[in-house]
């Protein structure tokens, strides 16, 4: 299996006609300890390497939008970049994490193999101009408010600074108070970009600020979309997993059991097997 994510994405050649792999990014909301990152990462890579799918680690080092003052948000730029490092040399996998202002592009670009813009960010010209200069490959969340096709805009402002190197992931759109709901039409909108689209299934069943100062979910439908997602045209899945969701101190009532991961990546990859013949 080749390592993931450089020699996996041929960005140039592959602009007119999408042929990305299917791959994985997973991991759990934040970074609870150094223990647990290495933990979790070792079970994934694991579980990847078996089923022959392509993996990269993702964990926060700050939770910069919660709900709540009062909410766990992770041991800091410092600390998480460090324990960052550790997974990457000592389990050996590449590693995603998200950025929230463009000062932090300096630090994170020293050790992540990915740079990801929250939804929330992507239309913040600053930070998505920051880490395109980075010309590390840049994750760019599809923010709650915006059409699939206004993802092309955030696209063009990294690639105007000579970095093609772009992955867009859906993450699903607010549909009233403290809910959202999953358009499978984004997924052959904006692979028309020409860049890998990921499809968030643990976020997509959020119910943001639903359960007084906290996010609540419904992960029993992370399946069920993850696979739709698929079916719809997506190049991978982002989702966040946990051996044991409901102790998680981030996101836990949308996480996925890590118990409960490998079937559906079985199930995933047959789909994506199918779709791209």
């Amino acid at each position: 299996m080749k390592k993931f994510p450089e020699t996996m994405f041929d960005f140039k050649s592959n602009k007119k006609k999408n042929k990305y792999p299917f791959f994985l990014i997973a991991g759990p909301c934040v970074i609870e300890s150094e223990k647990m990152a290495l933990e979790h990462a070792d079970l994934l890579k694991t579980m990847c390497a078996k089923l022959e799918i392509p993996f990269i680690f993702k964990a926060s080092y700050d939770k910069a939008n919660r709900t709540s003052v009062q909410s766990y948000r992770g041991p800091g730029i410092k600390s998480g970049l460090e324990i960052l490092k550790k997974v990457k040399q000592q389990i050996k996998v590449s590693v995603i994490t998200d950025i929230h202002n463009a000062a932090e592009v300096a630090q994170a670009k020293q050790v992540v193999d990915v740079i990801q813009i929250p939804a929330l960010l992507s239309r913040q010209t600053d930070i998505l101009v920051a880490a395109a200069k980075s010309q590390k490959i840049v994750n760019v969340k599809k923010g709650q408010f915006m059409a699939p096709q206004d993802m092309e805009n955030a696209a063009n402002k990294i690639k105007s600074r000579g970095n093609c190197k772009i992955i867009i992931t859906e993450r699903g759109n607010t549909f009233g108070y403290n809910n959202l709901v999953s358009d499978m039409r984004s997924m052959p909108i904006m692979r028309r970009f020409g860049y890998p689209v990921v499809f968030d299934a643990t976020h997509s069943v959020q119910l943001p600020g639903a359960g007084k100062g906290k996010s609540l979910g419904q992960r029993e439908f992370v399946e069920t979309l993850s696979l739709s997602s698929i079916a719809a045209g997506a190049n991978a899945l982002f989702l966040e997993v946990h051996v044991n969701p409901d102790k998680a101190k981030c996101d836990g009532p949308n996480m996925l059991a890590v118990k409960n991961l490998e079937k559906l990546l079985i199930k995933a990859k047959k789909i994506w097997e199918i779709v791209n013949v």
